[in-house]
């Protein structure tokens, strides 16, 4: 299995919108795909800014590729990202699965 963590940061005034864009478009999106396994949203405030980090999990790199293209490292944008992050990162991260709890 594979972790895919993507991170964005936007205006704490605007967070809750981006909240609830992130589980109305993004989340859906993520479990379309055949071989997602979960996704999760982490958010946290630090006064006028907040942090988003996307964590899901991919039963592999193919599956991934299905999601984000060919190059897998490349950061996935929705249209409406551009009305609330203050940057696009380029990039994600991923891990691989080398232990879990029940």
């Amino acid at each position: 299995m594979i972790a895919r963590m993507w991170h964005g940061r936007v205006l704490t005034s605007k967070a809750k919108a981006y909240r609830e864009f992130l589980n109305m478009r993004a989340v859906p999106d993520y479990q379309s795909v055949e071989g997602n396994v979960s996704v999760y949203i982490f958010e946290q405030s630090e006064g006028d800014i907040t942090q988003f980090v996307t964590l899901s999990f991919w039963k592999s790199m193919e599956v991934i590729q299905g999601f984000a293209g060919q190059d897998v490292g490349v950061a996935k944008y929705y249209a409406e990202d551009k009305d609330f992050l203050f940057e696009f990162e380029p990039r994600v991260l991923h891990y691989e699965v080398v232990g879990q709890s029940q």
